[in-house]
């Protein structure tokens, strides 16, 4: 997008209102996915704060080498992982109920589609849902995706293997 090339290249000038207008433009897109990642709505919108806040301050490392939503969803993934890294919950998000419940009442009370794919990858663990979500719904390589989350492609590849397979499982309970 030929403004967004503009307002980062002011951004990294210091223009304040230019880098405003990147934020501005990409919290919504870095939210909706990082709701997805987390399960959590609260989670999520501190999460997309936080990524915000790394934005402005890391600006000037933006390199341009992918797409600046790539970039920030990066930053987002990491700063998930590091999060529940830090807490030790890495697999509770999917193995307490309520997670999953409470995100879906969000969006039920915000008349949003809580679909029966979303209720399948609340229960996979967030390695193999996050892996899934870049590859199958953000439509990113193995190798991008490696680089995003600093392991190898062949890593991310099993991630995504396994988490169709057990998404299968869900789907076909009577086959083996």
């Amino acid at each position: 997008m030929p403004q967004e090339r503009e307002w980062i290249k002011q951004a990294k000038q210091g223009d304040a209102t230019a880098l405003a207008s990147l934020i501005q433009h990409h919290y919504s897109y870095v939210y909706k996915y990082l709701v997805k990642v987390t399960m959590e709505p609260k989670m999520a919108e501190d999460l997309t704060q936080d990524t915000m806040l790394k934005c402005i301050e890391n600006i000037q490392r933006y390199d341009g080498t992918s797409a600046f939503s790539s970039w920030l969803m990066t930053i987002g993934t990491r700063l998930f992982i590091d999060v529940t890294r830090r807490r030790k919950r890495e697999r509770q998000w999917l193995v307490q109920d309520g997670a999953a419940n409470r995100l879906k009442w969000h969006f039920e009370a915000n008349q949003e589609e809580w679909s029966d794919l979303l209720e399948l990858l609340s229960r996979l663990s967030p390695e193999h849902r996050i892996a899934i979500l870049l590859k199958h719904y953000y439509g990113y390589s193995y190798d991008e995706i490696g680089d995003m989350l600093n392991i190898p492609a062949g890593t991310v590849k099993s991630r995504v293997a396994y988490g169709l397979r057990e998404l299968r499982k869900e789907l076909n309970p009577h086959e083996s």
